[in-house]
């Protein structure tokens, strides 16, 4: 059986501990390392028996699904997304399998991006790197010294698994902490002893930071427009680790060339990889490349959830 692995940036999921999952099984590992394109994806599947995605990096639609007819079982690591067209699969025949995740490492990404661009660590290291020691921009009237996050407020929109941790982690570090979101978010607010606000733009404008733990759907897609953004402070550091779908298209750069807010910590963009590209070059913002859940304990998890149930599968 021939069980493709798309988009292995790192290399790694051959090597992984989880990988001992298929000993004794006919399982033959085929590992992509490249993002392909549409084009590249049919002849690079024909042979697939199954197919293991990485989180959404590739999207499974119908128009692929109906050119592979060797394809009996596609498994996603992590919760089950839109990059996978459900309702082909049933009509094609085709199980689908998914698993389950952990917030600890996106968490902690966050709480990285928020001490990252409270310290503006994204200028400093650019500038060094150009040989300016202690600057964040050429341009002198552009500088800034960054803050420390200690006695700020911290805003968290969705008090969710990951939104909870980052609220532990800031209260740590002495920040103050205030929740906005859904009545599940106020109540998870009561439990933890953190204060909920429930007006949008009286919560985006008290912050000095925001961060962003919204799951995406219908409901939320696009939900953060231009005038939530205009609302922030001028000061402020909008932190976006959960979808950036969340916010209307264009409308950060846009809001970032205003002024509000300030500035911006990102690690998910529109279009991956392509659509990062406006943000990394732009001066007020410090960009990571969707690595939220990109760590080992984290693949160990979910490739030993995939690969058991590949072997599960055609175990019969």
């Amino acid at each position: 059986m021939t069980v493709t692995v798309l988009d292995d940036y790192q290399g790694c999921c051959a090597f992984l501990d989880a990988a001992h999952e298929l000993d004794g099984s006919d399982v033959r590992l085929d590992i992509e390392h490249r993002h392909l394109d549409d084009q590249a994806l049919p002849a690079r599947l024909l042979d697939s028996d199954a197919i293991i995605l990485i989180r959404e990096r590739t999207s499974l639609t119908r128009e692929l699904l109906e050119q592979l007819p060797n394809l009996k079982l596609v498994v996603q690591t992590g919760r089950l997304s839109s990059a996978i067209d459900v309702e082909a699969c049933k009509e094609l025949g085709i199980a689908v399998r998914d698993g389950g995740g952990s917030p600890i490492a996106p968490a902690e990404l966050t709480w990285l991006l928020i001490m990252a661009g409270c310290r503006r660590l994204g200028g400093y290291l650019a500038r060094q790197a150009e040989g300016d020691w202690q600057r964040t921009n050429q341009l002198l009237e552009a500088e800034s010294l960054g803050h420390a996050v200690h006695g700020r407020t911290l805003g968290i929109w969705g008090l969710g698994k990951i939104g909870s941790l980052v609220a532990g982690y800031s209260q740590a570090f002495g920040m103050n902490v205030v929740a906005h979101g859904r009545e599940s978010s106020a109540g998870r607010a009561f439990e933890l002893g953190v204060e909920f606000e429930p007006d949008r733009h009286a919560f985006l404008a008290r912050c000095d930071v925001i961060t962003l733990h919204l799951k995406l759907n219908g409901n939320t897609r696009g939900m953060i427009t231009p005038a939530d953004l205009a609302a922030m402070r001028a000061d402020a550091l909008l932190v976006n680790t959960s979808r950036a779908e969340l916010i209307r298209p264009g409308a950060l750069l846009d809001a970032l060339d205003a002024g509000r807010p300030g500035a911006a910590a990102l690690d998910v963009y529109e279009n991956e990889p392509d659509g990062a590209s406006a943000y990394q070059a732009h001066p007020r913002v410090l960009a990571t490349p969707h690595i939220g859940f990109v760590e080992k304990d984290t693949y160990e998890l979910y490739f030993s959830t995939a690969y058991r149930q590949v072997r599960e599968f055609f175990a019969g």
